[in-house]
C-alpha cells in the first residue's frame, strides 16, 4: 500500500505463524493491528491535503519551452510572483544551499562573500567577508549554524556571522555535505581525503584517503546517507564512514564525470559527462541506465526536484526536463548572461535557484516541489520554541554512523558470519567444560562390602581425575594460541618491522 512502511501484511502474518510462544504471538498480533490502524489513519488524512502540484500546460500548437519567466510571473498569484527575484553580486562565482524546509538561503562567493537570509521575506540574517576563497557552503541541522569550506580549513558560523569552530582536521576541502539524520558533516578534499565529523559531540568519526585524486563531484543519497563521488575515469563510487573501500562502483561513462545528483527519494541518480550525455540510473539495483539524453553541450550542474524534475546547467542556459511516459522531455528553458555555476531546487517551493559569477536568480518552475509537507519532519513556519523542540527530538533520534550501508534494510537481518563465529566459540567452550560425572555405584548385599563413606570417596577420586584432564586440555589450548602468536610476531614485514608491537 501507499502508506504502509516496512514489510507487508503477508510477511508479518507468516512471521506470526512461525512464533510458537502464545504470549509473544498475541503481542505481535496487537502490533500488527496497530500498524494497520496507522496505515488507515494516514490514508484518511489525504482528504485534508487540499494542495496539489500542477505543471504548465501548453495550448495546441505551442510548447512550454516558449514561456519566459516574465510571462509566468504575470499569470501567478502575488505571493508566488514576489518570490521571483534577482540579486546583483560581485564576488562570484557563487555556490548556495537551501535549508531542508526551504525557507532560508545561504550564499558563498569564491572571493570570500558569505550571506545567509530568509529568501521569502528577504530578511538578512548575516553578511560577512571571510577574506579567503570559499569553495563550498552548507547548512547544518538548523538555520542557526552553517559550515564554510575556505582556503585551508572548514569554519562553522552561527546565523549572526560569528565564528564558532575551526575544523583543522578538514583541510583543503572542496565539497561539503551534511547528513541530517546522523548529524554528520562530510567533506571531500583536493588531495582525495574524505572525512565525517559528528557535530553533536565534535568527534571525527572517520578520515581516510579515497585514492581518487581531487574530489570535485560529490553528492549524498538522502535515503541511506551514502556519498556518491565521481572521478575522471567515468566511475561513480559510493562511500560510507565504516569502510575504507567503496561500497559499490558504477561505470557510468567512458569519460570524466562532470556532475551527478540523486533523487530526494533515493531511487534514481543522474550523471553527466564530457561526451555531452546524461544518464539516469536506478541505484536501488545498480543496473544499466534507465534513460539516456544527448545534449548539444556538456551539463556542468544538475539538480533533482521533489517531484522528479531534472534541471541541467549547460553553459549559460538552464534546461529543465520532465519525465513523461518513461522519457525525459524538455519542460522549461532559461538563458542567463554568464555561465551557470550552481543549480538547486528549493524544497516545498516551486522555485529553482541558479547562480553565476555576478548574480543569483530565483526561477518559477510550476510543479517542481511537494505541495504538502509534514510539520513533524520539516516546518517552514516554525517558531523558536518549535525549533528548539525539533533540535532536541532530532538529537534523541540520531542514527549512529555504523548504520550507514548501501542497503538500508540490512539492519533488519541477522549478521550470519558473526553469528556463526559466536556459535563456534560457544561450542568450543562447551567442549572444554568438564564433563558431568554420572557415578552410580553397584549395591552389594554382602555385609561390610559397601557403604556411604566408600561411595563419597570414589566420587571424589573421579572428580580429581576429571579436573586434571580438563587442566591438561586447557594447557594444550594455551600452547596452541601462544604458538600462533609467536608465528605472527616472527613474520617478516620488511622495513615495517619497527612498527610491529614487541609484546
Amino acid at each position: 500500500m501507499k502508506y504502509s512502511k516496512g514489510p507487508g501484511l503477508e510477511f508479518r502474518s507468516k512471521k506470526t505463524c512461525i512464533i510458537k510462544n502464545k504470549i509473544l504471538r498475541t503481542k505481535l498480533k496487537q502490533k500488527e493491528q496497530a500498524i494497520e490502524e496507522q496505515i488507515e489513519a494516514s490514508a484518511r488524512t489525504e482528504l485534508l491535503l487540499t494542495e496539489e502540484h500542477g505543471y504548465l500546460e501548453a495550448e495546441p500548437g505551442e510548447v512550454t519551452t516558449e514561456y519566459r519567466q516574465k510571462q509566468i510571473v504575470e499569470n501567478v498569484d502575488i505571493t508566488s510572483a514576489a518570490k521571483r527575484f534577482k540579486l546583483d553580486l560581485q564576488f562570484g562565482p557563487y555556490c548556495f544551499r537551501y535549508t531542508r524546509n526551504g525557507r532560508h538561503l545561504l550564499l558563498g562567493g569564491k572571493q570570500g562573500h558569505v550571506a545567509a537570509f530568509d529568501w521569502v521575506t528577504k530578511k538578512l540574517a548575516c553578511e560577512i567577508n571571510v577574506m579567503e576563497s570559499v569553495h563550498d557552503v552548507t547548512w547544518l541541522h538548523l538555520e542557526t549554524m552553517f559550515a564554510v569550506a575556505q582556503k585551508d580549513w572548514v569554519y562553522v558560523y552561527d546565523n549572526q556571522g560569528i565564528e564558532l569552530h575551526c575544523l583543522k582536521r578538514m583541510n583543503g576541502v572542496t565539497r561539503l555535505e551534511f547528513l541530517p539524520y546522523h548529524f554528520l558533516l562530510a567533506s571531500g578534499s583536493k588531495d582525495g581525503h574524505m572525512a565525517w565529523l559528528d557535530i553533536s559531540i565534535g568527534k571525527l568519526i572517520a578520515r581516510y584517503n579515497s585514492n581518487l585524486g581531487r574530489i570535485s563531484v560529490m553528492t549524498q543519497n538522502p535515503s541511506n546517507a551514502v556519498l556518491c563521488v565521481g572521478n575522471s575515469k567515468g566511475i561513480v563510487s559510493m562511500w560510507s564512514p565504516n569502510s575504507h573501500k567503496p561500497l559499490a562502483k558504477m561505470l557510468c561513462h567512458h569519460q570524466s564525470i562532470m556532475t551527478c545528483t540523486v533523487h530526494p527519494y533515493g531511487t534514481y541518480m543522474a550523471t553527466s559527462s564530457l561526451d555531452r550525455s546524461v544518464k539516469i540510473w536506478d541505484i536501488r539495483n545498480l543496473a544499466g541506465p534507465v534513460s539516456h539524453l544527448h545534449l548539444r553541450s556538456p551539463a556542468h550542474r544538475m539538480s533533482y526536484s521533489q517531484r522528479g524534475l531534472l534541471a541541467l546547467g549547460i553553459g549559460n542556459v538552464v534546461e529543465i526536463y520532465r519525465e513523461t511516459s518513461g522519457d525525459f522531455n524538455l519542460y522549461l528553458r532559461h538563458r542567463t548572461a554568464r555561465n551557470v555555476n550552481c543549480v538547486r531546487f528549493c524544497p516545498y517551493e516551486d522555485f529553482l535557484g541558479i547562480s553565476t559569477a555576478n548574480e543569483f536568480s530565483s526561477l518559477l518552475v510550476p510543479g517542481s516541489a511537494e505541495a504538502n509537507y509534514d510539520a513533524y519532519e520539516v516546518n517552514p513556519y516554525q517558531t523558536k520554541s518549535q525549533r528548539r523542540e525539533t533540535e532536541v527530538k532530532a538529537l534523541l533520534e540520531k542514527i549512529q554512523p555504523e548504520l550507514i550501508t548501501l542497503d538500508s534494510t540490512e539492519i533488519h537481518e541477522v549478521d550470519v558470519p558473526t553469528y556463526k563465529e559466536k556459535m563456534e566459540a560457544k561450542k568450543k567452550l562447551l567442549y572444554i567444560k568438564p564433563k558431568p560425572i554420572n557415578f552410580e555405584p553397584r549395591r552389594t548385599k554382602a555385609k561390610g562390602k559397601g557403604g556411604t563413606a566408600k561411595i563419597i570417596k570414589t566420587k571424589k577420586i573421579l572428580k580429581d581425575l576429571n579436573r586434571r584432564e580438563m587442566i591438561e586440555t586447557l594447557r594444550e589450548e594455551q600452547k596452541e594460541t601462544m604458538t600462533t602468536k609467536t608465528e605472527n610476531q616472527n613474520k617478516d614485514y620488511g622495513v615495517l618491522n619497527r612498527f610491529v608491537s614487541k609484546k
